[in-house]
């Protein structure tokens, strides 16, 4: 699973101010508020907290996410770097470019995408902005400046969670969930108090990531509360997998089952469910118990029965499982997932027995094997083929047409049809990959 995506705008910072400037004007504006008349006035917080957020940046540099590499070079008189590496990050190639403060990496389009700061100003020059402008919304008792200071806020908390994503990325786990939860405390800062449930998750996540199960369970437990429940439903799946490290299987089963109950198609929920029953000796009835529920509540919505035959494979029963994806046709003949999910199950079979296979040194049983696999592959291309022709999602098509590829590669020779099916998903896959 990622991280739930917060929408941030970035842009160019075009006058970022130099490292000794930034400094002076942090001094001068500290000067301000230690002296007691000064320090009085909400407009003293302001300038000092605005320095801040210029320290900050200064050392950035002035390219911004995004940016092309001529871009930054424009607007930075061309200063070049010291080295230039290439590094792999999340399963990514990136070119790092390494700068006496700061180090760009560019993502394979040739763009921006991680700033990170080697030589701040200050360790916690926003955790300082953060208290100079909350201590300015507190002295604005005619709130005559609430807009320039929840801006700031604004500001300080996008700039936590481009931190937090670069953390992330940079593989800072426990960075990341710090930084994750300052953002959510700067946006909740009056005068702004606003909920960043977003952040909160994401806090949340990094810190199970980093196996940190307690600070996960708090940040997770309230994105529960707050009715935050993650793409599909994931914040119920972590808190189950969080209770059950910690040895309360049963509460876990209790987020689990509520999990299902709100978002049936979760996978996460499913397995966590699936691994709950059996692990604990527990009859498997239940979880078709609560898919009966969904379906008396939506009779005719086919995922249902999609779950249904998912759940069903999981647990081996393959007759079972082809009549509920079947079902989900029968109900919408538009729904491609019931025929996806039939053709994995028999594609996922056949790679089990020719795994079998290779391993058995018995001639009969070996041919026995082959049998089973070649049957299972060929029974997986029907289902797929009727998957292809009703999906609307190119990229979900060019993934059906890979598994297309691969199963009919194996009949080419022995029928012609095969042949032409096989040239056909070939060139759907290679055209995709060339864009």
């Amino acid at each position: 699973m990622v991280l739930a995506l917060a929408a941030t705008v970035i842009s160019a910072n075009a006058q970022v101010k130099s490292i000794s400037a930034a400094q002076n004007a942090v001094q001068k504006a500290k000067a301000d508020t230690e002296n007691p008349k000064k320090a009085e006035k909400f407009g003293t917080w302001i300038k000092y907290g605005q320095a801040l957020i210029d320290a900050y940046d200064a050392p950035a540099g002035s390219g911004w996410l995004g940016a092309s590499r001529n871009e930054v070079q424009l607007v930075s008189n061309n200063e070049r770097p010291s080295a230039v590496e290439r590094v792999s990050l999340g399963g990514q190639t990136w070119d790092k470019e390494v700068y006496p403060t700061r180090n760009y990496y560019y993502n394979a389009a040739g763009q921006l995408g991680l700033i990170e700061v080697t030589q701040p100003i200050y360790e916690d020059a926003l955790t300082m902005a953060l208290e100079a402008f909350k201590k300015a919304g507190e002295l604005d008792v005619k709130h005559s400046k609430t807009k320039d200071i929840t801006g700031a806020l604004l500001s300080i908390s996008g700039k936590f969670n481009e931190q937090a994503y670069t953390s992330y990325t940079l593989g800072d786990l426990a960075k990341a969930s710090k930084l994750f939860e300052s953002a959510a405390i700067a946006r909740a800062t009056e005068p702004l108090s606003q909920l960043d449930s977003n952040s909160i998750y994401n806090a949340g996540f990094t810190a199970w990531l980093a196996g940190d199960m307690d600070r996960a369970e708090v940040f997770f437990q309230n994105a529960y509360e707050i009715g935050y429940y993650g793409e599909g439903g994931e914040t119920f799946a972590k808190l189950a997998d969080i209770a059950e490290k910690k040895g309360a299987a049963e509460k876990g089963k209790d987020y689990l089952e509520e999990g299902f109950q709100r978002f049936p198609q979760s996978q996460s929920i499913l397995v966590g469910l699936i691994n709950y029953y059996i692990n604990n000796n527990g009859s498997t009835d239940r979880l078709f118990e609560l898919l009966d529920e969904a379906k008396k509540n939506e009779p005719n919505n086919p995922s249902l029965y999609y779950v249904e035959g998912n759940i069903c494979n999981q647990l081996g029963k393959t007759d079972d499982a082809v009549v509920a994806y079947d079902k989900c046709a029968v109900i919408d003949p538009a729904y491609a997932y019931g025929f996806i999910g039939k053709g994995q199950m028999f594609y996922n079979l056949a790679i089990k027995y020719s795994e079998e296979a290779q391993n058995e040194m018995d001639d009969a049983k070996y041919m026995a094997l082959v049998e089973k696999f070649e049957s299972c592959l060929k029974s997986c291309i029907e289902p797929f083929e009727q998957a292809y022709e009703i999906l609307k999602d190119e990229g979900t098509k060019v993934a059906v047409a890979e598994y297309l590829k691969n199963a009919c590669f194996r009949f080419r020779t022995t029928d012609d049809s095969y042949q032409q099916k096989y040239d056909k998903y070939a060139a759907v896959v290679a055209a995709a990959q060339a864009k």
